[in-house]
């Protein structure tokens, strides 16, 4: 079977949007297997937004203190493979069929006596694989980001020695909930017995059930403000200069090749998190500045091309889409801004295009290819055309097509402007790819 056909073949289960509320068919995979998520030391991260980038930052500071690392990623940009990562690069192709043809068996064991009424997630497949791959490796310690959710999320077979909580907000609000409580308490499933929370800074409303469940299970807090955080940042080409409160102390002058003041905050939380994974050992400054420095992280506010200049981002819910719009006026200052936009149908689509409309003069609406949930072009442009002015909306069937537009647009509006590329991981990854490939 080739890469593409085991792709289509390991997908076509049931979707990862579609969440059976249950760890038992994941737990069965993991008994076959031989518990290869107690096989090395686990750091899971959960939250609304930054999870993804938070993990990139621990993972690379773990690497730079001389640690192996498997990494856990969800979703990818481009392949499958990205989602596991051994030392900061994604397994090969060949790995990843080897490590399927192991765990193939077993999960033909656990579909056949469909647990909950159902055979196994592509979700749920995808995590024990990569729990199988960093059991093989071995890796020193398995950084796991939470795919949706917390407690019942399928990362959280494992019990994690640290949980982190990055900034929780609405998102997914139709499975975890309206209430920022209802979805914070979900979040803090993540937080054991014995392990240690680092938290990020919260909304009032997410606060209590995150100490709730920390106090429930005995386990120690570590918060930002109190224990952690960022102390001053300043922008610099191709990033900026932080610098932050560790157990350590003060530790400035670090590099980070991100943009926004979340990016920075997200660093300080990785610190912490590493620091608290050592057993409250404080992490040199040197290592520190080396993880820090060494940090990539596709497609977060990503120049992938100049001339006019083309910047691609994963943001894809209000929360996300102001942090977004803030850095991207501290970064580029593009006059103006072209955007292009596609979104997902269960998403805040006008929550999104009202923040997106404060920086992008125009917008070209478009459609993100391979996924079911994508909003169709009229729908998502008609919710723009109630936002924009007349004549600022465009509307183009394809990426391919949308860039191309928003190139001219942009190439006529004179060198200052720059097209800005974002409203969900899927298409931020397929423009990076038809810009980069």
């Amino acid at each position: 079977m080739d890469h593409v056909a085991l792709v289509s073949h390991l997908t076509s289960r049931w979707p990862e949007h579609r969440i059976g509320r249950s760890l038992s068919r994941v737990s069965a995979l993991m008994d076959l297997l031989g518990s290869p998520q107690d096989s090395a030391p686990v750091i899971q991260v959960a939250g609304t937004n930054g999870k993804g980038s938070t993990c990139i930052m621990i993972d690379s500071l773990l690497r730079a203190a001389g640690l192996r690392t498997g990494r856990f990623a969800s979703p990818h940009l481009s392949d499958v493979t990205e989602r596991i990562c051994l030392d900061g690069e994604p397994i090969s192709r060949e790995r990843f069929h080897e490590v399927w043809k192991e765990v193939e068996p077993f999960v033909e064991l656990v579909d056949e006596q469909q647990l909950d009424g159902i055979a196994m997630t592509f979700f749920e497949v995808i995590t024990g694989m990569a729990y199988a791959a960093f059991a093989d490796a071995p890796v020193d310690v398995a950084v796991v980001e939470v795919g949706l959710g917390g407690g019942w999320d399928a990362t959280s077979v494992a019990r994690p020695e640290v949980a982190v909580v990055t900034p929780i907000g609405a998102d997914h609000t139709h499975i975890l909930g309206e209430r920022l409580a209802e979805i914070a308490t979900e979040k803090a499933g993540i937080i054991k017995p014995g392990s240690t929370a680092v938290l990020a800074g919260q909304e009032p409303a997410a606060v209590q059930p995150l100490l709730s469940r920390a106090v429930e299970v005995g386990a120690v807090v570590r918060a930002e403000g109190p224990d952690f955080g960022l102390l001053e940042r300043r922008p610099a080409v191709g990033g900026q200069v932080i610098r932050i409160q560790t157990l350590g102390g003060t530790v400035g002058d670090l590099f980070l090749p991100l943009h926004g003041a979340h990016m920075a905050r997200n660093a300080a939380l990785a610190v912490a998190a590493v620091e608290s994974f050592l057993g409250g050992k404080a992490l040199a400054p040197e290592i520190i500045e080396e993880g820090l420095a060494e940090v990539k992280a596709p497609a977060r506010l990503e120049l992938v091309r100049s001339s006019p200049a083309v910047v691609v981002d994963t943001a894809h819910n209000p929360q996300a889409a102001r942090v977004t719009v803030e850095a991207c006026r501290e970064a580029y200052s593009f006059a103006p801004t072209i955007g292009v936009v596609a979104m997902m149908a269960d998403k805040d689509t006008a929550g999104v295009l009202e923040i997106f409309a404060e920086v992008m003069d125009q917008v070209v609406i478009t459609r993100a290819a391979g996924s079911p949930r994508a909003l169709p072009v009229a729908e998502l442009a008609q919710v723009a055309e109630e936002i924009w002015q007349a004549g600022a909306v465009h509307q183009a069937p394809t990426m391919a097509d949308a860039l191309d537009l928003a190139t001219l647009l942009a190439d006529a509006a004179g060198p200052a402007a720059g097209v800005l590329v974002a409203g969900s991981l899927i298409a931020a990854g397929e423009a990076r790819d038809l810009l980069t490939g």
